[in-house]
């Protein structure tokens, strides 16, 4: 796991999966506050069990809760394209129309739409 600190942002990119489970989320973001006092993160797809983005099995839900528990905003950046579910499609569409979880395509547009939401926080 590779961290960056873009002013206020973390910036994390991993080859291994680092999310999956909510356990796993929640020392995710503890590890993250612990070593950048960040609150606002970007993380590769990769990083994400695939599982997570099948919404019937029930992790998206879950884990998104737990970064709004720990009022923690997150863009996950990546390829979605491989993704034809309906109910997905929706979920992300909702999550970007938000202020706390986005799922976009490329690191670039995730620090900028994490940077944008620190002006409407």
């Amino acid at each position: 796991m590779k961290i960056r600190k873009i002013n206020d942002i973390a910036s994390v990119t991993s080859n291994e999966i680092i999310i999956k489970d909510v356990q796993s989320a929640i020392d995710f973001i503890m590890t993250i506050r612990y070593e950048t006092n960040c609150n606002k993160i970007v993380l590769n797809k990769e990083a994400v069990v695939d599982d997570f983005f099948i919404l019937s099995k029930g992790l998206a839900g879950e884990v998104l809760q737990k970064f709004i528990n720990y009022q923690t905003k997150i863009a996950i950046y990546g390829n979605y394209s491989k993704y034809t579910s309906k109910p997905l499609k929706d979920f992300i569409y909702e999550s970007n129309n938000g202020k706390d979880i986005f799922f976009v395509e490329d690191e670039e547009e995730a620090i900028k739409i994490l940077s944008q939401s620190n002006k409407n926080s």
